[in-house]
């Protein structure tokens, strides 16, 4: 059934192929993809001042805290600052908007110094206030400017939640350029989590001003300012010439243009009309002039999974959910439509990070098994149920559509008649968040550099509320959260680590979600760009990146 699919695969790469031919003969190459946004006029065409970034979907919001998707993260990334910030292609953390900070002998007392003299593209002061309004807006819900639908996903996944729930009791003013943070217990990647793109410092008084469409109106102190959003299309920066940072922006503009179709958004850039691009077809990868063009890499600090919805029947039985894992042939899936860029997972995080299970056994493909484990569940003839795809590529998950038909195939064929349900980008993630699936493909970049990004994030019961659940899979095991919470009260890494090796072992026993493929993620740029370093965390600060056209 797989066999399908590699030659569709092959018919993919021909038309990147044919692309090819047409631009050497000179005929324009014609974008085919939904939300393509025009194709320009070539190399040539476009601006010596600004870089064009090709993207497989438009972002969602751009207020960081308010978005748990990396196509808009990689914008606010650039338009937004954090107190601290990882190092340039890695996980360490270095000062960013604070120059430095202390930490109590417990662990719950964080006190951090701001750099002096920096303001918001608004013109407004950053200071240790902003730092407070910012925290109060996100930790508390009756916070009055904090308004329906912001639910801020992420300060719950990586602070516990909100109110008297948040690990975080309280955020102060110290001084104009001193702020202090008390913890309820201490929280070993708590420095961590503050370089994360979603705890980003936005400007309070813009925040007063536009309410509800501070998504749609952002303001920062990063090195790019926001001018333009046409939905579906493109996103404008522009550089802030009043950036604290060096260097300055070497670029005048960053555009990001939205082009759905991983094979029209490769013509684009063989055509000449975006610089930079992500997400190609993994078998696309062979025809691409290494002389006009540079292959980069983002390693493989990710997990795509299929979330089974343990609140829903059949699979609140754990002999359904096995038997799912033994019905889906990961390696064919891997091989078709990863190629050499992924590898099958077996644990929900990568195979890189420390704290990694290496010896917990896969569930091998077995379509015997996973019939009888049926007919034990009360299914000897399967039963019809909804899978869910995402509608954009994403690193963890190159070809969604695709991909789900073939999962669709392979439970076909023990039994489980699965629907195909596809939704937009921003509606997929509201509907999967409040668990209106059954079954969902999805994935997650590691934000962190630490396993508690993942494990707690993806799996922990405290992320299985709605609205805005990162734990899709709705799995509420008490067992895997005492272990958890454990590990972020503990400073020793050697002790987190044992944590999260016996967390791994009880979620493979209870298969929440099917773990499918870790990859590493492609990112092409055509000869002239310089300066951009991948970061494993999947989103770059862009203001060392130049074009020589």
């Amino acid at each position: 059934m797989v066999k399908t699919w590699r030659r569709r695969l092959q018919a993919l790469a021909l038309v990147a192929v044919l692309a090819v031919l047409a631009t050497a003969c000179g005929a324009p190459a014609q974008p085919s993809g939904e939300g393509g946004g025009g194709s320009g006029g070539g190399e040539a065409g476009l601006p010596a001042d600004t870089l064009v970034w090709g993207r497989g979907g438009d972002s969602v919001s751009l207020d960081p805290a308010n978005v748990t998707d990396g196509e808009s993260m990689k914008v606010t990334h650039q338009i937004f600052d954090t107190l601290v910030e990882f190092k340039e292609g890695k996980t360490e953390v270095e000062p960013w908007l604070a120059t430095d900070w202390e930490v109590s002998d417990d662990g719950k007392v964080w006190t951090f110094h701001l750099r002096q003299g920096v303001t918001f593209h608004d013109g407004t002061p950053f200071n240790a206030e902003a730092v407070v309004f910012n925290f109060e807006r996100w930790m508390k819900t009756d916070n009055p400017y904090r308004h329906e639908g912001e639910n801020f996903e992420y300060f719950a996944y990586m602070f516990g939640g909100f109110d008297e729930e948040s690990v975080i009791e309280k955020v102060e003013a110290v001084d104009q350029y001193t702020v202090r943070f008390t913890l309820r217990e201490p929280l070993a990647p708590f420095l961590q989590n503050l370089a994360m793109p979603s705890f980003a410092i936005a400007s309070p008084e813009a925040i007063k001003k536009y309410g509800a469409d501070f998504g749609r109106n952002p303001v920062g102190t990063g090195p790019y300012k926001f001018v333009e959003w046409v939905p579906d299309q493109q996103i404008v920066l522009e550089a802030y010439d009043q950036w604290w940072g060096e260097p300055k922006p070497k670029m005048k503009r960053i555009v990001y243009k939205a082009i759905k179709d991983n094979s029209a958004r490769l013509a684009e850039l063989m055509a000449g009309t975006i610089d930079v691009m992500e997400d190609p077809n993994p078998a696309d990868l062979p025809t691409i002039d290494t002389g006009q063009f540079d292959i980069l890499y983002r390693d493989a600090n990710n997990v795509g999974y299929l979330a089974l919805n343990n609140d829903k029947e059949p699979f609140n039985d754990v002999r359904v959910r096995q038997a799912i894992a033994h019905a889906i042939n990961k390696e064919e899936l891997v091989k078709a439509f990863w190629g050499d860029l992924g590898q099958v997972a077996k644990n929900p995080m990568p195979p890189a990070m420390w704290g990694y299970n290496d010896d917990i056994q896969d569930y091998e493909y077995d379509p015997e098994r996973a019939k009888q484990l049926l007919a034990e569940a009360g299914y000897p003839d399967g039963f019809q149920t909804e899978l869910w795809t995402m509608p954009v590529p994403r690193p963890y998950m190159p070809q969604p559509e695709q991909i789900a038909e073939a999962i669709q195939q392979q439970l076909a064929a023990v039994g489980i008649q699965a629907e195909i349900v596809r939704h937009e980008w921003d509606v997929y993630l509201e509907k999967t968040g409040n668990g209106e699936h059954p079954m969902a493909l999805l994935g997650w970049i590691g934000d962190n550099g630490d396993p508690d990004n993942f494990l707690y994030v993806l799996l922990d019961k405290d992320n299985a509320r709605t609205p805005g659940a990162g734990n899709i899979s709705f799995y509420r095991s008490e067992e895997v959260h005492q272990l958890l919470v454990r590990a972020q009260r503990t400073p020793d890494q050697g002790q987190r680590e044992q944590l999260y090796r016996q967390a791994q072992e009880i979620i493979h026993r209870d298969v929440p979600m099917i773990p499918l493929a870790h990859a590493r993620s492609p990112i092409i740029v055509r000869k002239g760009v310089e300066g951009l370093v991948p970061s494993p965390l999947g989103s770059e600060k862009l203001h060392k990146v130049s074009v020589t056209r």
